[in-house]
């Protein structure tokens, strides 16, 4: 197991297969046959797997317009509270095909709120892809088109997650031991 920063962090999903489970996931997406995409990655968790997954679209043909949202439920904190528009996106979605990418499906608060507000504004289609699904805490009912994993009822970091602003730098996904 992995120390960081003094702290034992058990892998629950390694690099190599988070990196194969992208091009499986960029594959589903290929196949949705959408209309002027526009991937909208949600800050500040997602901005890895956002990236990783933008390259394997690339890598099976699919070439959508790229944009960010910085949404917040959390702080510094571990809870899950109320959803802020922290930055907007520049874009105009009237008519178009949005993927949005976040990195966990928990709750499902914050990916209501965006997918509410991009169909709002008029957005022909939202799609979310999520590289983790921990349904065991959905308060809302939302499920992501695009799943990497399920995950455990763990408080995960690594790979774009954070806690306290501490382990976004991991290769990997995992939990803090200790």
């Amino acid at each position: 197991m992995p120390e960081v920063g003094g702290k034992t962090i058990e892998t629950l999903f390694s690099a190599e297969d988070i990196a194969a489970r992208n091009l499986d996931l960029a594959r589903q997406i290929s196949d949705g046959h959408f209309h002027d995409l526009l991937v909208i990655s949600i800050l500040k968790g997602s901005f890895i797997f956002a990236a990783d997954l933008i390259r394997a679209m690339h890598d099976v043909g699919v070439e959508p317009h790229v944009e960010f949202i910085t949404v917040s439920s959390y702080g510094a904190g571990t809870e899950s509270g109320q959803v802020r528009l922290l930055r907007d996106i520049d874009s105009d979605v009237s008519g178009r095909d949005v993927l949005l990418i976040d990195d966990i499906l928990e709750s499902g608060k914050t990916l209501k709120f965006v997918r509410d507000l991009m169909l709002e504004r008029g957005a022909r289609s939202v799609s979310i892809a999520v590289l983790l699904d921990k349904s065991v805490r959905r308060k809302t009912d939302i499920e992501a088109d695009f799943k990497g994993f399920e995950c455990p009822d763990y408080f995960v970091v690594g790979y774009g997650m954070d806690v306290g602003h501490a382990f976004r730098q991991l290769p990997f996904v995992g939990w803090v031991k200790d």
